[in-house]
């Protein structure tokens, strides 16, 4: 009766008309080869890689974040709770507490 079950949304596939996949991949391919030769200068930087990464640069709290102190800490002091819960669970199974 469908009552219990979810049903999937359809998923959205768009089909562009105006760019070759393709043809830009060869080309990128090719300036990769051109880089790698010296025939052609580094790449040149896009405004949008420049702008990248610059409000986690700026935040002392991501950028603590991103290098990841803070999620070192929280792992080992969930690993130091489950220890301590579990031999607790074992002192009171068997008379010790």
């Amino acid at each position: 009766m469908g009552l219990f079950t979810m049903r999937k949304p359809r998923g959205f596939h768009h089909e562009y008309i105006y760019v070759d996949e393709r043809k830009e991949r060869l080309t990128k391919m090719e300036e990769d080869v051109e880089r790698r030769l010296g025939l052609r200068p580094e790449k040149e930087v896009t405004p949008e890689e420049a702008i990248r990464g610059k409000f986690v640069e700026g935040t002392s709290h991501l950028r603590r974040r991103r290098e990841g102190r803070g999620r070192r800490l929280g792992v080992g002091l969930t690993l130091v709770f489950i220890v301590l819960l579990i031999y607790l669970w074992y002192a009171i199974s068997n008379g010790i507490i």
